[in-house]
């Protein structure tokens, strides 16, 4: 699907504009709806207020151009598009420093090497001491993360594909088997990789790939802070890219 342009309708009478004005109302909950389950999922510092103001923007364009003949209903036609107009306002802001990437790499370095040196997942004490932090450290850096990872996610897609983990585990699409084998293939290796990390992280996959709970309601789930469930998402990310990185370089001949 390609990228919908919301810029400003051409003019429209009282009547119209009324019978607009209605369907805003009537779907004003929707727009919060979405913009609340991606809040739930970005820095602090990113307003509510403002991603139901960009959610509002992407209404208007569903209602402007919204045909029966679609055999949809509007509120289906619209969904995609208030996504859409969010993401599209949140490509401007500077998601994660440049060190903040870099931290995240050497988290996901440091995860592939004790892999490889135990011949199996590291213990997150063990990753801390590979690099150097206390446990503490460590945990604050896979919160600070988490930034990389949501970009990653919302950016995958503006369709309903936002939400699938072979997208965010992909670290850089050029690389990745997806372009040169089935996909069929690549859920297999990540369900095998998934198999792998420990029970707790494969839970909160679960629950928020699958069966896309907010970090708040896994929390709640799992009896854990929101915060918390935060870290083990970011980690378990990165274990998976290693596992997927060095299983594709394993089947490709290590080229």
């Amino acid at each position: 699907m390609g990228t919908a342009t919301y810029g400003p309708q051409p003019a429209i009478d009282a009547d119209e504009a009324s019978r607009r004005e209605k369907l805003v109302i009537e779907h004003l909950p929707q727009v919060r709806i979405i913009a609340g389950r991606i809040h739930d999922r970005l820095p602090r510092h990113i307003a509510l207020e403002d991603l139901i103001s960009s959610g509002i923007v992407g209404l208007l364009f569903a209602i402007d151009n919204f045909n029966p003949a679609f055999n949809v209903q509007l509120k289906t036609y619209a969904e995609s598009r208030i996504h859409g107009a969010i993401i599209d306002s949140l490509r401007d802001m500077d998601w994660a420093p440049r060190e903040t990437r870099k931290r995240a790499k050497l988290i996901q370095n440091a995860i592939h090497k004790l892999q490889q040196k135990f011949g199996r997942e590291p213990a997150e004490e063990e990753i801390a001491a590979e690099l150097n932090l206390s446990l503490a450290e460590y945990q604050e850096r896979l919160s600070e993360s988490q930034t990389v990872e949501i970009q990653r996610l919302e950016y995958a897609s503006g369709d309903d594909q936002s939400r699938d983990l072979l997208n965010i585990i992909s670290d850089d699409e050029e690389s990745w088997p997806s372009r040169i084998v089935e996909r069929s293939e690549l859920e297999r290796v990540l369900a095998q990789a998934i198999d792998r990390i420990p029970k707790q992280e494969r839970t909160v996959l679960s629950l928020y790939y699958y069966e896309e709970l907010t970090l708040r309601e896994i929390g709640e789930v799992m009896g854990m802070h929101l915060s918390r469930c935060g870290q083990l998402r970011v980690q378990a990310i990165l274990r998976l890219r290693s596992l997927m990185e060095r299983v594709w370089a394993s089947k490709r001949g290590g080229r």
